[in-house]
């Protein structure tokens, strides 16, 4: 084989393993598991999102009450020791192996609600939580 041939070769898979790091590029960036231990009842409205975020959806309700949707997910943590588990299989099979690490990094952690309602103070009264998908 001619030194042509090598090149289009090594460009080969230097283009096919550059766009195919999706699992590599999944397993690097999950989302941290909140702080559970600050949703609770009293606390307030801007120290639960600090640790939940944005609520998806909120709904006001009697007396200057609010209800506060808010969407989290837990064991999905960004993981070194994964993307370089998939880098490593991406390398040894050209590229293959993201037909199978990609649904592996897309199955990962499972995704909650949590309704928590607020007072006229935005403090909170109740917390209710569920798997995302199951019913209420």
């Amino acid at each position: 084989m001619g030194w042509g041939a090598w090149v289009r070769a090594l460009a080969m898979v230097a283009l096919w393993s550059g766009t195919s790091a999706c699992s590599v590029g999944m397993a690097l960036s999950g989302e941290e598991n909140p702080d559970l231990g600050a949703v609770r009842i009293g606390a307030q409205r801007g120290e639960i999102e600090l640790h939940l975020g944005a609520p998806v959806q909120t709904v006001s309700l009697e007396n200057g009450r609010r209800a506060d949707i808010y969407e989290y997910q837990i064991g999905n943590q960004p993981s070194a020791g994964r993307a370089i588990g998939h880098g490593v299989m991406d390398l040894l099979t050209l590229g293959l192996w993201e037909v199978v690490g990609t649904p592996i990094e897309g199955v990962q952690g499972e995704t909650y609600h949590a309704t928590i309602t607020y007072d006229r103070d935005d403090k909170v009264v109740e917390i209710k939580t569920r798997k995302k998908g199951s019913a209420v």
